[in-house]
């Protein structure tokens, strides 16, 4: 496995494989990699020849500093699991060989998604997204790129983005990977004590009770979104937003709609979750 910081050196990697005949399968991530990082990767491997990740604490993206300041970096213990699953590149970049003016000056927006549930709560970060990962998206120049599920407003802002910009990439979009108690796997689930790691899947539970109850008929849908606010309430957590939206373009749904998607973000000590289920899953 080849570790790269420099821009120029894996730019000519990347050409190296290309002009070999090989397709380039990319995985953007920031790293603290875990059992869901690693099924992305996998699937990458799947479609591609060779697998290209990113590890890159974006600070563009995070709406406060004290966040940005205590996410977890493990580039050692990353760069360990990457080789044992089998990637051929890991682009390690400092934030400075990303931004050399020391912050954004060009930024990338997309509009309409990236203002609502998550982009409200968290003011400017989509636009930290969406910036960097386009400039990953022209460094890496891949066929296809793999993003998960349990961030479902991400994936569908970078689709969107692809489609806008006419960006030759296939977007994959792969399953919430869970633990084995329901709790989506995210890397910020380390902020968790162990009594707080013990609670917070009852966050997924009572989203998927919202999904039973739209399954069984139920669409009265801001008297199910303030029936699982208060029920996180109860439980000790801090919500932020439980939403039913439409699949497709995440706006509200309107009766009759059954292609929808339930999501929510509360906060749990420091740890800050998200998750989506849909009628589908």
């Amino acid at each position: 496995m080849i570790i790269i910081e420099q821009i120029t050196a894996l730019r000519a990697q990347v050409k190296a494989w290309r002009r070999a005949g090989a397709s380039i399968a990319f995985v953007p991530t920031m790293g603290n990699l875990h059992a869901g990082h690693l099924a992305l990767v996998r699937r990458a491997q799947e479609l591609g020849d060779k697998v290209v990740v990113s590890i890159f604490v974006n600070p563009t993206q995070f709406d406060r500093k004290e966040d940005l300041v205590a996410y977890p970096r493990t580039l050692a213990q990353d760069c360990a699991l990457l080789q044992e699953v089998g990637a051929d590149l890991v682009f390690t970049p400092t934030p400075a060989t990303m931004y050399p003016t020391g912050g954004l000056v060009t930024k990338v927006d997309v509009p309409g998604v990236s203002q609502i549930l998550e982009g409200s709560s968290r003011p400017g970060h989509f636009t930290g997204v969406a910036t960097v990962v386009c400039k990953l998206f022209n460094l890496v120049q891949p066929d296809v790129a793999v993003f998960g599920a349990k961030d479902f407003q991400q994936l569908m802002l970078v689709r969107q983005m692809v489609r806008d910009l006419d960006m030759d990439i296939r977007i994959e979009g792969l399953p919430t990977v869970r633990e084995s108690d329901g709790l989506a796997m995210s890397s910020r689930n380390g902020y968790l004590t162990a009594e707080e790691r013990r609670l917070a899947p009852e966050f997924q539970r009572i989203l998927r009770a919202v999904v039973d109850a739209l399954h069984k008929g139920r669409q009265d849908y801001a008297s199910l979104q303030a029936e699982a606010m208060k029920s996180l309430e109860l439980k000790g957590f801090r919500p932020d937003y439980v939403e039913i939206r439409r699949t497709v373009d995440l706006m509200p749904p309107e009766a009759g709609n059954m292609s929808l998607v339930v999501l929510g973000s509360a906060w749990l000590g420091k740890a800050r979750l998200i998750d989506n289920i849909s009628l589908q899953d």
